[in-house]
């Protein structure tokens, strides 16, 4: 089975080169550019730059999930999120993902002109959430954590990292089945920050070929996060040649997709490390 991902008007060919997905968080508080974005206008604006940039997906947030963080209702991420996805989906024509863990923010953001799901829990916290996805029809990413935003950095251990990660994603894959959701649209996500160690972190992006065993595309986040500020000493916003890094790294080692606060520099990154991966420019 390839690993293109084909759907109601939109054709992303993730055999043919690495693909962007610019993050676009409408929050006050999420870890790198919490309350930038917040007022509507500027998210909109914000997205439309990200989009003339070359990202290929925009992924549209309404609740936090860094360390620590804790849970919004539905209702609040909602007014967060519809206008800005409405607007984006108007202005631009590249596919407008959501990022949520709940069914009823996903299915009145689908109906907004979503075209895709981002959920953190893997279809767990939320048991409707993958009914909404099935009869939606669209991509949906499954992602790996330990725990929940607010515990899944207190001590985060594992006997085989590597092994225990797989076998999750496995049966989050399994349980997309089983509720109808099409394979070809299912993506995962080992979720770097999201209950690992930064040594975690670093064997994840080491040993990412691994997840090819799944058989799906392999997305990765490792935007600004906290384990680049470990070893660069740096803060959050003084992370980007560290993002650059570990992007490359990733798609070197089996990334399909890369998800990203600055779009213009991974743009330009992943153009050079295909081109290397090819052994030819173009």
């Amino acid at each position: 089975m390839g690993l293109s991902l084909s759907w109601d008007g939109y054709f992303l060919n993730l055999e043919m080169r690495t693909h962007v997905m610019g993050i676009l968080n409408v929050t006050p508080d999420s870890f790198a550019d919490g309350g930038r974005y917040l007022e509507a206008e500027k998210a909109v604006e914000h997205g439309i730059e990200m989009a003339n940039q070359g990202a290929d997906i925009i992924d549209v947030g309404g609740e936090s999930t860094r360390p620590y963080s804790k849970k919004i209702s539905a209702n609040e991420e909602m007014d967060r999120v519809l206008p800005v996805i409405e607007a984006l989906s108007r202005e631009t024509s590249i596919p407008i993902s959501i990022d949520t863990y709940k069914s009823e923010v996903a299915r009145e953001a689908i109906n907004c002109g979503a075209a895709m799901v981002n959920d953190i829990s893997a279809l767990r916290f939320d048991p409707h959430m993958a009914h909404v996805v099935s009869q939606a029809g669209v991509p949906v990413v499954l992602m790996h954590m330990q725990g929940t935003p607010e515990t899944m950095q207190v001590k985060p251990s594992y006997k085989d990292l590597i092994g225990e990660i797989l076998d999750f994603l496995q049966q989050a894959v399994d349980r997309s089945a089983e509720a109808g959701i099409r394979e070809d649209l299912v993506i995962v996500d080992p979720g770097i920050g999201f209950g690992k160690s930064f040594d975690d972190n670093l064997k994840i992006i080491k040993e990412l070929s691994r997840f090819e065993s799944l058989g799906r595309p392999i997305l990765l986040g490792t935007s600004n996060k906290a384990f680049i500020g470990h070893i660069l000493e740096k803060e959050v916003y003084e992370r980007g040649t560290g993002t650059m890094a570990t992007v490359a790294c990733g798609v070197l080692n089996g990334a399909h997709m890369v998800r990203v606060h600055d779009v213009a520099k991974t743009v330009e990154t992943v153009k050079i490390v295909d081109a290397i991966k090819k052994g030819r420019a173009g």
